[in-house]
């Protein structure tokens, strides 16, 4: 590429950043990187009644937790600042009147009720009002009216939107790079309001203006925005500019594969939709988020990657720069991605084997009060014996909660298997020989009583079982002999001595 690529992700501030957005998000990362270019977050609040306090922070703290910063936004490197929209308001008139003079947009006055009069004329004809090119020299604006009229509305304060001037009789030849040329015939397309009557400007007209005034050479974002293409490339061709290059990303789909994913659809079957912990300023609603829920970042870009994208390998685990390396917007897909909750807990029980067994120590002490006053290092052994089998932290607990606690009691379908007649017995010598083994090591502990029962030709099942159910009180856990070298001599004695008195 000879441009010095520069991307940019602008969500609206008005909510939880949603997980289909950090999939935008990452994929305008992944781009960025590839080329050397930069990635730039501009926050589009140009609609101030949706705007909720606390959004546009936690669209940064989403974006650092994924490991994948901005180079350019608000307060850092702004370069072509200001970076939210609402300060930038006084640019837009300046364009949006540049259009009427070039004959690409005109003055409209219609009031609320004369649109809502339209409508439900057209619906009882059953037609659908659409306010372009067959209709609009009959209604309130610049075109229908003589100069002096316009002014005369202007001076007296009139509230008046402006509107695109859509062509008619034009065949637009679009180009996306995920989806081909694509044809549009401008007479179905309506007039787009460009500036509303509060004095902002639409989404359309400051998206257009924002992106070549930073100089944005991409634009890769939802596939919602594609029926957005046609007037985005006519307002390029309006303001005499060079349009960048597009590429609409494929919808989330629900698990189910119908329908676009939304937060109802996690509340439903029990996985996060945001990347973080959300409480809702308004209603103090908290909505789960996947940091909170025990995912590692990795885990979650590691999963969104593949939601639409597909290296065309067998290879399914990326590093973030394995990613940047092998993205190609050419592999993406047109189709929907299905979400699949199952797949995002896969990655993780790999991250989490991948996840140094200390940090994860760490973060285990600090989840449960049990291991206020525990050693880090001798959680950190006890992490190492366990967690091949666990996908998060929490879940650690349960397989090795008999490392810290003694069993208060015994799984009952399990004692009926392991408890006989002469259980009492073998645990009885059993314990005898713990006390025996002046140098508990797993090696000591397995030659003295591995070597009783094969001397004594006793069924290891005889001993193993009831020998385990006293240590962890179910028949779970790692190798026997390690739970006895970790817990100690003085600890394994009390166990099997509970487990007798019980028998």
């Amino acid at each position: 590429m000879t441009k010095n690529v520069r991307v940019r992700f602008a969500p609206s501030p008005t909510g939880p950043l949603h997980i289909g957005g950090v999939r935008t998000a990452l994929f305008n990362y992944l781009f960025a990187k590839k080329h050397g270019g930069e990635f730039i977050l501009r926050i589009e609040d140009t609609d101030q009644n949706r705007y909720v306090e606390g959004a546009e922070q936690y669209i940064i703290d989403s974006l650092n937790w994924c490991g994948i910063p901005f180079d350019e936004g608000p307060n850092k490197r702004e370069k072509f600042g200001p970076y939210r929209q609402s300060e930038r308001k006084a640019l837009y008139k300046t364009y949006a009147e540049q259009l009427i003079e070039s004959g690409n947009a005109y003055y409209a006055f219609d009031t609320a009720e004369e649109l809502d009069f339209h409508r439900k004329d057209h619906e009882a004809k059953g037609k659908t009002f659409i306010y372009n090119w067959h209709n609009r020299l009959k209604l309130n604006n610049s075109l229908a009216l003589s100069d002096d009229e316009v002014k005369t509305k202007i001076d007296a304060g009139e509230d008046y939107v402006i509107r695109f001037k859509s062509p008619q009789d034009e065949t637009l030849h679009l180009k996306d790079i995920i989806r081909g040329n694509i044809k549009i015939d401008t007479n179905i397309l309506d007039d787009k309001v460009l500036f509303k009557s509060d004095g902002m400007p639409t989404y359309h007209l400051a998206n257009i203006v924002d992106d070549h005034l930073m100089e944005i050479t991409h634009v890769i974002r939802g596939e919602e925005w594609l029926p957005s293409l046609a007037l985005h490339y006519q307002l390029y061709q309006a303001f005499g500019w060079e349009a960048p290059e597009f590429a609409h990303l494929p919808l989330i789909l629900k698990p189910t594969g119908k329908g676009k994913l939304s937060k109802r659809d996690g509340d439903k079957l029990g996985f996060p939709v945001f990347p973080l912990e959300w409480k809702d300023p308004k209603t103090n609603e908290v909505s789960r988020g996947y940091k909170e829920d025990g995912y590692f970042s990795e885990s979650v870009v590691n999963f969104l990657a593949f939601l639409g994208w597909n290296p065309g390998t067998e290879q399914e685990i990326f590093s973030l720069e394995q990613l940047i390396e092998a993205f190609d917007l050419a592999k993406v897909n047109k189709a929907g991605a299905r979400f699949d909750p199952d797949k995002i807990k896969w990655f993780n029980h790999h991250y989490m084997q991948e996840q140094d067994n200390l940090s994860i120590a760490e973060s285990f002490k600090a989840s449960r009060a049990e291991l206020a006053d525990i050693d880090v290092n001798y959680i950190e052994m006890v992490v190492a014996s366990v967690k091949e089998r666990a996908s998060f932290v929490n879940e650690l607990w349960d397989l090795s909660h008999f490392f810290f606690v003694a069993p208060e009691s015994y799984d009952e379908k399990a004692s009926k298997k392991a408890f006989k007649e002469g259980t009492k017995e073998i645990l009885s010598t059993v314990l005898e020989l713990v006390n025996n083994t002046e140098y508990f090591t797993v090696e000591n502990l397995q030659t003295n009583i591995k070597g009783w029962i094969t001397s004594n030709k006793i069924g290891f099942g005889k001993v193993m079982m009831p020998l385990r159910l006293a240590l962890v009180g179910a028949l779970q856990g790692p190798d026997v002999f390690d739970i006895m070298y970790m817990i100690g001599k003085d600890e394994t004695a009390k166990r099997i001595e509970a487990v007798i008195n019980t028998l």
